[in-house]
């Protein structure tokens, strides 16, 4: 099968938005996950200022909001994210906390140590979680935090089936152990790394798909790139079902030094 299914870079970027659109998240996470994270971070009060960086359509953003003293924005690239993400806002009466904006995660214009927290789940990928960590730290004030979470390898060795799918998709996906090395290395005291539950991969993020990929498949018959982005979402859920021991999310929280 694998020899059929294109890598995720292969796909236009207009398709992946609006399939992706669709859900509640757009990667694998759960309200217990992010709370969790959010339980480590002890600095904030309602003069604080927080980003989430590729905010998606901000299902753990409103979570954020609900459960926070401060400011939130959400940035995200693309423009169908975030005005579903204002809507969001508007429906969870989070408007007076909480907005939306489109930007770019390797361009931000926040002023240095601007920041309380920063937040970006399952999507610092898009930067490199190396380079999002060096990059960002500087928006950050002195004990300001970053909570991340980020595809990482559970064992030294893997099955070639998982382990070329994964460095095709993401190439700078490696062990716990070397990600928290990384983040002390960029300016950070790691604070917390934790394995998300296999829930937020089934139950969160695959099973909401079934349905829409029916639709998808019904709707687009002879729309070729969009079957083969199907095909893909559904051979990375056979995969996950496949290999979860080897690999999963990870969160990983730190504080600037």
């Amino acid at each position: 099968m694998s020899s059929e299914v294109k890598s995720i870079h292969e796909f236009d970027i207009n398709i992946i938005c609006e399939y992706y659109s669709n859900f509640q998240r757009q990667g694998p996470g759960s309200k217990e996950v992010t709370l969790k994270a959010l339980s480590f971070i002890n600095n904030l009060n309602e003069n604080s200022k927080i980003v989430d960086l590729g905010c998606g359509t901000g299902g753990q953003t409103m979570i954020l909001g609900q459960n926070t003293a401060g400011q939130i924005i959400g940035v995200d690239l693309f423009p169908t994210f975030i005005n579903i993400f204002n809507k969001n806002v508007q429906q969870f009466n989070l408007q007076h906390k909480v907005k939306g904006e489109i930007g770019s995660m390797d361009n931000l214009s926040f002023k240095d140590e601007e920041l309380d927290l920063i937040w970006s789940e399952g999507a610092i990928y898009n930067i490199g979680f190396e380079r999002g960590l060096k990059e960002w730290r500087k928006f950050l004030k002195k004990g300001g935090y970053i909570a991340v979470s980020e595809a990482s390898w559970f064992t030294e060795k893997r099955p070639p089936e998982i382990e070329k799918f994964w460095n095709d998709a993401y190439p700078a996906i490696d062990t716990i152990p070397t990600k928290v090395l990384q983040m002390q290395k960029a300016g950070y005291v790691p604070v917390a790394a934790f394995i998300l539950p296999e829930n937020c991969w089934t139950e969160n993020f695959f099973e909401p798909q079934i349905e829409i990929q029916k639709e998808y498949l019904e709707t687009h018959k002879d729309n070729t790139p969009i079957i083969e982005f199907i095909k893909n979402q559904q051979y990375e859920s056979v995969l996950y079902n496949k290999y979860k021991q080897y690999y999963g999310y990870v969160f990983y929280v730190g504080k600037k030094l």
